[in-house]
């Protein structure tokens, strides 16, 4: 009944669109006066104003899957599964997140305290689990890492691990 094209563009954006009901329904709320349904009327449509912003946010990093392989995010841990290279990094093991550019090809570039690189590319299946796993690292701007993605701004350090302060003797 729903062409396939609107379907594709609901489910994108659907999400943002469940913000937005909520939010109109927190104004209602609001609307129908008195002490308790005012200020818990515009409560719910601040909460749903911030679910919209980051709803906005994940929807940057949805892509339409144009490469090989898979992206896994679970327990603190990304990995990838791509047909001729991969890997797992944890999230606690991660210093420096760059989004890097090969070949024309975007990727997310994930280095690790001992040195070793994962490299994800931007538009693999999965990618958009990302954006959660990204904003769980201390001190990360998640507006610049949307705007790098959306600008196309390539080997820029997004974010690096602060440096852990030497102890005392």
């Amino acid at each position: 009944m729903i062409r396939t094209e609107v379907r594709a563009m609901l489910r994108r954006w659907r999400e943002v669109i469940a913000a937005g009901f909520a939010g109109a329904a927190g104004l209602w709320i609001a609307s129908l006066g008195g002490y308790v349904l005012v200020p818990f009327g515009l409560a719910v449509a601040a909460l749903a104003a911030g679910w919209a912003m980051i709803a906005l946010r994940r929807v940057r990093f949805l892509r339409e899957v144009g490469a090989p392989g898979m992206v896994e995010v679970d327990e603190g841990q990304v990995g990838y599964f791509g047909p001729s290279f991969g890997g797992f990094v944890a999230l606690a093991d991660l210093a420096e997140l760059r989004l890097a550019e090969f070949y024309g090809a975007r990727a997310w570039r994930l280095k690790t305290q001992d040195g070793q690189v994962l490299l994800i590319p931007v538009d693999a299946a999965g990618a958009e689990r990302l954006y959660d796993a990204f904003a769980a690292l201390p001190g990360i701007d998640m507006a610049g890492v949307t705007a790098a993605l959306d600008h196309g701004q390539p080997t820029l350090p997004l974010w690096r691990r602060a440096a852990a302060p030497l102890p005392r003797a």
